[in-house]
């Protein structure tokens, strides 16, 4: 399964682990599953430190690649054909990067860890 963390995902997969749920745990140790961090996350990720919102061990610019390289997590760059999916969703999440991961989830057909209710209503493949 070809998987794109949502971003609360990716902190909790390093930081706080209790808050991932079993299945979820489950799904980021098996070897077969191809695992990505989006770009738009490390965007959030730096927005959020750098507004106070988020304290992290280190500078986002060390903290990121760290942890996506210590944990075998992929990069996934943001792309033209996932930016075009954004005039067919409809307005159910207001969070600009939520609804950016749904579109480079539909666009890659990724499947999105998450436990966001609102991004289950989309038309894209979730797992928690």
């Amino acid at each position: 399964m070809r998987l794109l963390l949502d971003t609360c995902t990716f902190l909790w997969m390093v930081g706080d682990k209790a808050r991932l749920s079993d299945a979820c745990r489950s799904i980021l140790v098996d070897p077969a599953n191809d695992v990505l961090l989006s770009s738009v996350s490390a965007w959030e990720i730096c927005v959020k430190a750098g507004l106070g919102g988020l304290t992290l061990a280190e500078p986002a610019e060390r903290f990121i690649p760290r942890y996506r390289t210590m944990h075998e997590v992929s990069e996934l760059p943001l792309d033209e054909p996932s930016v075009l999916q954004l005039v067919h969703l409809p307005a159910i999440h207001k969070d600009p990067f939520d609804r950016m991961l749904i579109c480079q989830a539909i666009a890659h057909g990724l499947t999105i860890l998450t436990p966001d209710p609102l991004i289950i209503r989309y038309p894209v493949r979730t797992a928690w």
